[in-house]
């Protein structure tokens, strides 16, 4: 039986900062730990969301492709999927339904929310694929490729931490999308209105896994970033 109160954690969002964007899990590996979860690829290669065990890449050029075993991942959020449902919305903004989900829960520990239904006004956000030497978090996010849909069916799989962790993960809610046909989706950067159900799931234990084995990584000295400064730029 797997245990759905643990969410696994590979990488920190802080490691992306200063641009240590190698691929250090597979997707293969990844998925020994949950079958529900996000991420980037390396060199931020487009943005993930794993459903079902399914893990679907929005590319920057909009495409959304199923990556094989040997795709890397130089960060991932990833759990075993066992929601519960949390309540029923319509046509409410993004800061709204944020608002009821905090109103039912508690902001001192990890949740994982999932929300189905349909969307208007929505936009995201995938990177294009980078190469060593990597620049810096900020830096690569600015050749993001931006999508909107003006109204869409699909999943909203999102991530809250505390934000005692934050620099580990980005406090708060982080958003990725994807569309029912799966033709449009990547990171949330906002939308309109949601009218469909909303599913959650609460953790009692992070397992953070760190990419030991990366001598970039090991030798890295963070003290001289502005770690929460370009999360939140770069979020």
């Amino acid at each position: 039986m797997s245990n759905t109160n643990v969410l696994y954690q590979h990488g920190t969002l802080a490691l992306l900062v200063p641009g240590l964007l190698d691929g250090t899990i597979t997707m293969k590996e990844l998925l020994t730990h949950g079958d529900t979860g996000i991420g980037t690829g390396e060199g931020l290669d487009g943005e993930l969301i794993i459903l079902d065990g399914t893990p679907y890449q929005v590319d920057s050029t909009g495409s959304v492709n199923i990556v094989k075993g040997d795709f890397t991942l130089p960060f991932a959020n990833i759990h075993y999927g066992n929601y519960h449902k949390l309540l029923s919305v319509e046509n409410i903004s993004q800061k709204e339904l944020e608002k009821r989900i905090l109103a039912q829960t508690s902001i001192n520990t990890f949740f994982s929310i999932k929300v189905h239904g349909t969307f208007k006004d929505v936009k995201t956000r995938a990177v294009k694929k980078s190469h060593k030497p990597y620049d810096t978090l900020a830096k690569t996010a600015e050749a993001q490729s931006v999508f909107d849909r003006q109204e869409v069916s699909g999943t909203v799989l999102s991530y809250f931490s505390p934000t005692v962790f934050d620099g580990a993960a980005v406090a708060g809610f982080h958003h990725h999308f994807i569309s029912d046909k799966h033709d449009f989706g990547g990171h949330l950067l906002s939308l309109g209105t949601v009218s469909g159900d909303v599913e959650i799931q609460q953790f009692d234990t992070l397992e953070q896994h760190l990419p030991v084995k990366n001598q970039d990584y090991m030798d890295f000295d963070f003290s001289q970033c502005d770690i929460l400064g370009d999360i939140h730029k770069a979020e």
